[in-house]
C-alpha cells in the first residue's frame, strides 16, 4: 500500500511541475534578458521534469 501512495505523490509532483513550467516557461523568454537572468532555473526545472518522468516510469512497473 504504501509504494502506492508514493506512486500518486510522484504523479502529483509531476502535474504540479509541468503546470509551474507551463507558465514559467513562457514568462521567462517574453521578458528582456529572461534567458540569461534565468538560464540555470529553466534547466533545472527541465531536469527535475525529466527525472520525475522516469521516476513514475519506474514506480508504474512496481505498481503493476
Amino acid at each position: 500500500m504504501d509504494i502506492i501512495l508514493v506512486f500518486q505523490f510522484s504523479i502529483l509532483a509531476l502535474i504540479a511541475l509541468s503546470f509551474l513550467m507551463v507558465i514559467a516557461v513562457p514568462v521567462v523568454f517574453a521578458t528582456p534578458e529572461g534567458w540569461n537572468s534565468n538560464k540555470n532555473y529553466i534547466l533545472t526545472g527541465a531536469a527535475a521534469w525529466a527525472g520525475l518522468v522516469f521516476v513514475v516510469g519506474s514506480l508504474n512497473s512496481v505498481v503493476i
